[in-house]
């Protein structure tokens, strides 16, 4: 398993620990517990017009417009935060995300299966950015592969989530294209309230808020129960928001259920042969960073 970080990865700005409760430098804290792991930087940025391509023409205009940004950021709309701020600061590293995972890709497609400790912006879609997310680096990674030839339009593709939130910018942006199939698991009290976006999982898993580990791990093993053969690439969306002390997820599960959770996926797809991507998704709460840690050396030891 090759994972992949870049210190331009982290959102090192003082003020945003007080805008929003995601830890903008728990990467750094990943890439410091990992001691001896095989750490591979990243290329720089996507190219822009890789990015431009896969968004509509209204998403291109309100990338360009603070208000919009500010509400997808979930932060409140302060007059001395210019744009360019915005986009040098938070932007920026979620743009070295998207490289991350489109480097995942063409790792895992060549016989490496890698853990981007970026990207997973599952609530993003070409025509919208919401939830702390702005870019779906999982599209635009595709939409890379099919135009270099590294995948084809007929390519099976999968997308495991198993973060707290439902991947709902996944859902829409798949929503027409039967060649990739979604697998979610969710709390689903919480946003985002999309039944449009619901309905396109295949396989779903709905759990209501308090949800502990044991019903969880039980839940996601008969889920992954139902996949088979085929796929040419798997993402896994790897959100730590499911613990117990993560402020948004509302679910009840302990670092070591997340750990095992990683672990029970990734065996299943090694046992399915599926070239695989992890990927970082949310997770708010002090014990994130612990939790990808613990959830990296279960993979790395299977």
């Amino acid at each position: 398993m090759k994972i992949i970080y870049h210190e331009q990865y982290n959102i090192d700005v003082g003020i945003f620990k007080f805008l929003h409760p995601f830890d903008g430098c728990k990467f750094s804290k990943v890439r410091a517990a990992l001691n001896d792991a095989d750490i591979i930087a990243p290329p720089g940025p996507i190219a822009a017009d890789a990015i431009l391509g896969s968004l509509n023409e209204l998403l291109k205009i309100q990338l360009k417009d603070k208000a919009a940004l500010c509400r997808a950021l979930e932060i409140p709309k302060i007059p001395f935060l210019s744009f360019s701020w915005l986009d040098s600061r938070i932007l920026s590293p979620m743009r070295w995300g998207v490289s991350g995972t489109l480097t995942a890709c063409r790792l895992a497609l060549g016989g490496d299966d890698a853990w981007n400790l970026a990207g997973g912006y599952h609530h993003a879609s070409p025509h919208r950015m919401e939830g702390f997310c702005i870019y779906n680096d999982i599209n635009i990674s595709y939409q890379q592969l099919i135009a270099s030839g590294e995948l084809t339009a007929d390519d099976n593709i999968l997308i495991i989530d198993i973060d707290a939130h439902h991947g709902n910018g996944n859902a829409r942006t798949f929503i027409d294209n039967p060649k990739v199939t979604l697998l979610d698991v969710y709390n689903a009290d919480i946003y985002p309230i999309d039944t449009i976006s619901r309905r396109r999982v295949n396989i779903a898993v709905p759990l209501p808020s308090g949800t502990g580990g044991e019903l969880y791990l039980n839940k996601l093993a008969a889920a992954l129960d139902q996949l088979s053969t085929g796929y040419k690439l798997a993402f896994v969306v790897a959100g730590t928001d499911v613990l117990a002390t993560d402020p948004l997820g509302g679910l009840q599960l302990s670092v070591d259920d997340v750990a095992q959770c990683h672990k029970l996926v990734y065996q299943r797809l090694k046992a399915l042969n599926i070239p695989t991507v992890f990927l970082g998704g949310g997770g708010y709460g002090k014990e994130s960073a612990a939790a990808i840690v613990a959830g990296i050396k279960a993979v790395t030891n299977c």
